[in-house]
């Protein structure tokens, strides 16, 4: 029988509890941190199945944590109110000069490409905060340019979908001179979009177009609550916190409140199970399967470790052989059986970090282009060649459902229903949850469950959540506490239940992402804060006193120095050096940072990064630099990929010492003109020559060099390493190098 290609989208809905736990004369009941449950409540839940809803042949997954559930509900029985929302609702003459200037800090928190630049009124605030400076806001505001951003940063997270609402049209309609009554109207607007995402959910799940799942009640990582020590299975030579944190019932009331909450919600029981950061091992499958779900999702590199197989990509990104990841298997537990399906990460990722910088119908026919080519390869791989698919095969994409539309034009609205048009059309792509085509197509691959690898979504392992200095501090204290709490046996969740919401807030899994090196937000002292705070709720529910390392923070959060990427970036090339689009850049610091020859440097900064179309390069020169005059006006560019075979050649350049990294051979070059914006492109060829290329890199030079390369120029394989270093030259002279005894390295993607 011909089978279409199955494809299940797996949509991730996720916040970290931001309600301070810890009983401080300061902070009042119900009082939250950060307002991300509120503002992506407003834009990114309920739109997402609504747009859905319009085309009934397509089916979906949602995971909706229940972390993220019990804090819409906070806001919806207005028990909820975060620092955001308690300065919005205040009259503008009432506001102190401390909280003037935390609006002027944080009301434009959000790219301002798709939240702020689209309205009149709130791009004229924000670039008055950066052409003039925030201490110029401060002087020269009066009150009512207060309440119109106060009203703005509010107004702006409401989904396009919802433009349409009658009072919301008015207020984008009105644009400016917005009152203490406006803003309050705007806050109970809030609550209404709110107070209709589990029933739409529900609603949706019931007529059978929506599979809706679950995770782990706060969203810990259950492997490593089982044993941290799991972290060793992925890097062996990883180093542990001092104390080895094993409670592995912890892993049981994480599940068994996740399933109640569930039953209470939707009226039934859930099936599919998303663990947190997709992160499995061995020692966790017991107890998934004794709560009774039915199957769990992970990452291709996952299943890539327990086979010990690396998916290979061609040019284009698609894997070459198909057939071992676009399936479900079984799992073998103790309890029963247990269904996994992996996501292909690579479409995924496309989805969240990729497509927001394409133009919608452009990106929505790309990700369609990549499943008819994996369906194309799938027939290839058949006998006889035939023109239909034998078996069932499913894709699954799996994803952040919330904070990549931040980067798409109207919220994703475009890009979500130019795709839902192709596939609701495309009789070759049939959109499934995941647990339907369970049913209908039980696993018949086994994986026992022994050989399961021990990892997450990120590289297959867990040190985005341990190993890093600053993560196994945060899991000492959480060690310590959670034995201070097993000490008193007495403190049951009947007696107790306090003490336990608590510790279930500080095992959630996002502390420890923020900790350390590899992800950074302008809001890490905060997700500091809140799990210290966490952590003092234990001791103060067991009347034991809170150990003074709790009231210092974990790290140190100023300013850092040299880092890698964060994440994948889509910078706006145009010389400016937006400090949003940079963000999640890797930085180099050279200017009097970096070795004595650079402390006059005229370059003073690098940012490097990547997203699946382009590499990006990024030079801020030291104020009042003219290229020509206080830089040479010739910047070089060249690659060498470490371990592949193939051409290279010396840098064709006169006067170059005799040193490491100048004398190294090199496969691509890239030449800017920085005086005139010129572009040149060579590849190495036989005997050391160079051969012109033609390039679609693009550069922009105003306060700064911008550069995006295509990888479609360089034409290397998917997860090859490059590495590039930095020549300035004059009339093809050498004069000097950066960065100064190192590489800029990274993988393609």
């Amino acid at each position: 029988m011909p089978h279409p290609l199955y494809v299940a989208f797996i949509w991730h809905q996720h916040q970290p509890l931001y309600k301070s736990r810890a009983i401080q004369a300061s902070t009042p009941e119900g009082h939250y941190q950060l307002p991300w449950v509120r503002l992506h409540g407003t834009k990114d839940y309920l739109d997402l199945v609504l747009i859905l809803e319009q085309f009934p042949r397509l089916h979906q997954t949602v995971n909706l944590v229940p972390s993220l559930i019990l804090q819409i509900e906070d806001y919806i029985a207005g028990t909820a109110f975060d620092p955001y929302l308690t300065v919005a609702l205040l009259p503008e003459e009432q506001l102190s000069q401390e909280q003037k200037e935390f609006i002027i800090n944080h009301f434009f928190d959000g790219n301002h490409h798709t939240l702020i630049d689209p309205h009149p009124r709130y791009a004229e605030l924000y670039y008055q905060r950066q052409d003039k400076g925030r201490e110029w806001c401060l002087d020269n505001w009066d009150l009512q340019d207060y309440g119109d951003l106060l009203a703005w940063h509010n107004l702006a997270w409401f989904d396009p979908l919802f433009w349409d609402d009658s009072e919301i049209a008015r207020w984008l309609e009105k644009g400016r001179g917005f009152s203490l009554s406006d803003r309050q109207r705007i806050y109970s607007k809030q609550r209404d979009i709110l107070r209709r995402i589990i029933p739409q959910h529900r609603k949706m799940q019931e007529l059978g177009q929506l599979e809706v799942t679950t995770s782990p009640y706060t969203h810990p990582i259950l492997p490593l609550m089982a044993d941290t020590n799991a972290g060793r299975v992925a890097v062996p030579d990883m180093v542990l916190p001092h104390h080895r944190f094993q409670w592995p019932e912890d892993i049981s009331r994480h599940l068994r409140k996740a399933w109640n909450l569930y039953q209470e919600r939707f009226g039934t029981s859930p099936r599919g199970l998303w663990p947190s950061e997709q992160s499995v091992s061995p020692a966790i499958l017991p107890y998934i399967r004794e709560q009774g779900f039915q199957w769990i999702c992970s990452d291709e590199a996952v299943l890539g470790w327990t086979l010990k197989h690396f998916f290979h990509r061609d040019g284009s990104g698609n894997i070459e052989d198909p057939r071992l990841l676009y399936r479900p298997y079984r799992l073998e537990t103790p309890a029963g059986d247990l269904a996994i399906v992996f996501r292909d990460h690579r479409l995924s990722d496309l989805i969240g970090f990729t497509y927001g910088a394409m133009e919608p119908k452009r990106a929505a026919t790309d990700l369609v282009g990549h499943l008819e080519a994996i369906a194309r390869s799938l027939k290839a791989h058949q006998p006889e060649h035939k023109t239909t698919l034998d078996d069932p095969w499913l894709v699954t994409i799996a994803l952040d459902g919330e904070n990549c539309w931040e980067f798409y034009p109207q919220d994703g609205k475009p890009f979500l229903e130019a795709l839902y048009h192709i596939l609701s059309e495309d009789p070759n792509i049939q959109l499934v949850t995941v647990s339907e085509f369970l049913e209908r197509f039980p696993p018949t691959e086994t994986i026992p469950a022994d050989q399961l690898h021990s990892g997450s979504w990120v590289d297959g392992s867990f040190t985005t959540w341990i190993g890093d200095p600053a993560k196994n501090r945060a899991w000492d204290l959480l060690a310590e506490a959670r034995q201070t709490l097993a000490n008193h046996p007495e403190a049951t969740e009947e007696v107790n239940p306090e003490v336990w919401e608590a510790l279930d807030a500080a095992e959630g899994s996002d502390w420890f992402w923020w900790f350390g090196e590899g992800h950074s937000s302008n809001q890490d002292a905060i997700f500091d804060q809140l799990f210290r705070d966490h952590l003092a709720a234990i001791y103060q529910s067991l009347n034991e006193p809170v150990p003074p390392e709790l009231t210092f923070p974990i790290e140190h959060h100023g300013l850092q120095g040299d880092r890698p990427p964060q994440s994948f970036i889509n910078p706006v090339i145009d010389g400016y050096g937006d400090e949003q689009d940079w963000d999640k850049a890797g930085r180099i610091e050279v200017g009097g940072s970096r070795g004595t020859m650079h402390r006059a440097s005229a370059v003073q900064r690098l940012w490097y990064g990547v997203d699946h179309l382009n590499f990006y390069l990024r030079l801020d020169f030291r104020a009042g630099v003219k290229p020509g005059t206080d830089v040479p006006p010739e910047l070089n560019l060249l690659w060498f990929y470490p371990n592949q075979t193939m051409h290279n050649s010396p840098i064709p350049l006169v006067n170059l010492p005799d040193e490491p990294p100048l004398n190294y051979l090199y496969h691509h070059h890239l030449g800017v003109n920085l005086m005139t914006g010129t572009l040149w492109f060579q590849e190495a060829g036989e005997s050391w020559r160079w051969h012109s290329r033609a390039s679609r890199a693009q550069v922009g030079m105003n306060t700064c060099l911008e550069l995006a390369v295509p990888w479609a120029d360089l034409q290397i394989e998917p997860d090859w390493v490059l590495q590039l270093v930095l020549v300035l030259s004059d009339g093809g002279r050498y004069c000097s190098y950066l960065p100064e005894n190192t590489f800029i390295s990274m993988g393609a993607p």
